[in-house]
């Protein structure tokens, strides 16, 4: 019995040495800078992709959207959603020029600015909370009520005042949309 033991024991040991040269035998064959510009590789791939077809950035180009982001911040955007709804904030360009705003319509709605000033969806007034300001009627621009089309957006700034939005040029279509803010890092006035 105790000749058995022993043959196993040693057995172990003769396996934990087998098992200890293979181990040395795996090394790799790179050397810590490949592995390092492999690394490197790795992580300049992955940021490609999701900052060239999932997230986007871009910088506020004016205060139409303050207080909640200011000239110059910059802003995070969601480039896969596949439907917006009302109060989302969103990049969109129009005619070759990038706006951000705030969908208040969508597909089959239809808008009206009353002449006291108030936003009228689906022949409701809209109540808005964070809109400190009256949403003027930009006269000549759009005409009222506004049926929404399919894929289609009214989107209005919060500085209501004399913001360029759907007042001024019409509906928004899905394709000129280029994602859902995300993120606003201030870049200054904090």
């Amino acid at each position: 019995m105790a000749d058995a033991s022993a043959k196993t024991s040693g057995g172990n040991a003769e396996e934990a040495k087998q098992s200890e040269a293979k181990k040395q035998k795996r090394k790799s064959p790179m050397t810590p800078i490949q592995v390092f510009l492999l690394n490197l590789l790795i992580v300049i791939t992955v940021l490609w992709l999701l900052f060239g077809y999932v997230i986007g950035a871009a910088t506020a180009p004016n205060n139409d959207m303050s207080p909640s982001i200011k000239s110059k911040d910059l802003l995070l955007y969601y480039r896969l959603d596949e439907a917006y709804h009302a109060q989302d904030a969103v990049v969109f360009v129009k005619n070759g020029t990038t706006y951000i705003g705030r969908i208040v319509a969508v597909s089959g709605d239809s808008v009206e600015i009353s002449d006291q000033d108030h936003l009228i969806v689906n022949k409701n007034q809209v109540s808005e909370p964070d809109i400190h300001a009256a949403t003027p009627r930009f006269e000549g621009f759009v005409d009222y009520p506004l049926q929404l089309d399919a894929q289609s957006y009214f989107i209005l700034a919060d500085a209501r005042g004399g913001a360029e939005d759907s007042r001024y040029f019409g509906a928004v279509s899905r394709e000129e949309i280029r994602g859902k803010i995300v993120a606003v890092i201030r870049r200054h006035g904090i």
